[in-house]
């Protein structure tokens, strides 16, 4: 993994994204080729024109079409699954390239010219892909890990190897007994350190070692740990080591000294300034962008109820700092969904919801009105989900570190949102808190950049709407 701007990133996909992306720029120029008659001059003549900038253009945006679909995640599965995304991605792309053409007259493509590149870079991704992953191999794209320990701590990491072995850009090569009294880990995965860790580091060919004893204050082999770290071995505690691989905060395993020394929690005013440019220049344009969608669920609410219901309803949410402001959206339940007065979360198939309550939820168009809350600032368009004063009481009771996530600004879509499902119990919102501390400590415009492109997905695959 490498750390970029605070987040991390898989360097075998960074490296794939890079060769993907020069794959898109040479079918572009190659279509150009083929549509002169082969003529290999063609480039020569070329240079400096805005063939060259469409050719550019058109890479950065397939290459963002395809950040969008999950193209560039762990677990991707099956050929099925990467011809669909490929599709949506390219179709993605060319309503973009349609855009750019009717605003830059001068970067348009002919259609031969534009089918032949699609046609070019859906062969070229198969064929890069193929041949990508035969040489990297699954083992080869994980690292290889250590963990000194093998008791509760050190079985956090075996649970997570055994639930999702493909989605984890790691291996552990065995597990250290350095502690007396009760073992968990398997006897054929742990081994005695009889002699150097470092050579035994060496010997393992070890990229990273994971501190997971249970107590650190008995039989840590703190000089060897530190001949490792010298040597160029990456150390990480537990809690650092989740949070690189799962994108999560494990609140299970949180403590305040690792929140006072660990990087993060900090954006500074240029990123703050930057991130509000973004809400107000994105909210705007998305307003306008979808403002026939506006006028059609308004019409079709209207006709719903015959005109004696409210389209739009607003309702309290725990903003900033605990702060109270009125989040709105288009209405999905019934009136008197909550008529006896208590506040409860949707749920699968509620019967509140209704007929296009539920296509406008599945769509994610009844959020469309919170644009205006991300405008006014209460939102903004990246950020944890705003949650009810009733829940974030009750909530703050049950889980620790709950009211840090009201640290920023409540959002449209974020990280949580992404990566895990719509939550509707306590395990859920603890889960998804997980999620939102990694947003409030990694914070930035190059992570917000990443949610937005990769919401695109969510919306169109109707992810984890109720």
């Amino acid at each position: 993994m490498l750390r970029l701007f605070g987040h991390y990133i898989s360097k075998t996909f960074l490296l794939l994204g890079v060769l993907e992306l020069f794959l898109f720029y040479g079918c572009l120029l190659g279509a150009h080729i083929v549509r002169s008659g082969l003529n290999l001059k063609f480039l020569e003549q070329s240079v400096g024109s805005e063939i060259h900038s469409s050719a550019v253009l058109y890479a950065l945006l397939v290459s963002s079409s395809m950040i969008a679909m999950g193209l560039y995640q762990r677990g991707l599965q099956g050929a099925a699954a990467l011809l669909v995304r490929l599709g949506v991605s390219f179709f993605l792309a060319s309503m973009a390239m349609s855009l750019v053409f009717y605003a830059l007259p001068g970067l348009f493509l002919g259609r031969g010219v534009f089918g032949l590149a699609m046609l070019f870079s859906l062969v070229g991704i198969l064929l890069l892909r193929a041949v990508f992953f035969h040489f990297a191999g699954v083992e080869s794209r994980k690292h290889r890990v250590l963990v000194l320990g093998t008791g509760v701590n050190a079985a956090r990491i075996a649970s997570m190897e055994e639930h999702s072995p493909h989605q984890l850009g790691f291996t552990v090569v065995s597990y250290v007994n350095l502690e007396e009294g009760h073992s968990i880990i398997p006897e054929d995965r742990k081994i005695e350190l009889t002699g150097s860790l470092l050579d035994l580091v060496f010997e393992l060919e070890v990229n990273e070692i994971v501190i997971a004893v249970d107590d650190r204050r008995k039989g840590l082999p703190v000089d060897d740990i530190l001949d490792c770290k010298m040597s160029g071995i990456v150390i990480f505690d537990l809690l650092t080591f989740f949070e690189k691989e799962t994108s999560r905060v494990n609140i299970d395993l949180l403590h305040p000294s690792w929140i006072y020394y660990s990087p993060g929690f900090n954006v500074g005013v240029i990123g703050q300034n930057g991130k509000r440019l973004l809400d107000i220049i994105v909210s705007v344009v998305m307003i306008m962008m979808f403002s026939p969608f506006f006028v059609i669920v308004t019409l079709l609410s209207l006709i719903g109820s015959l005109g004696r219901h409210p389209v739009f309803y607003h309702q309290a949410r725990v903003g900033q700092n605990g702060r109270i402001f009125r989040v709105h959206k288009f209405r999905s339940m019934k009136p008197d969904a909550e008529s006896d007065g208590v506040a409860r979360w949707a749920t699968s198939n509620d019967t509140r919801v209704t007929v296009l309550g539920n296509f406008i939820r599945k769509t994610r168009l009844d959020e469309l009105p919170q644009l205006f809350n991300v405008l006014k600032g209460d939102m903004t368009l990246v950020g944890p989900r705003p949650e009810r004063p009733e829940f974030v009481l009750e909530l703050e009771k049950q889980i620790p570190y709950y009211r840090e996530r009201h640290r920023v600004k409540p959002g449209v879509t974020g990280w949580a949102q992404l990566r895990y499902q719509y939550g509707s119990s306590l395990e859920d919102a603890k889960q998804k808190l997980q999620y939102d501390l990694y947003y409030v400590k990694n914070a930035n415009l190059f992570l917000d950049l990443v949610i937005l492109l990769e919401t695109v997905e969510i919306v169109l695959m109707g992810k984890g709407a109720r």
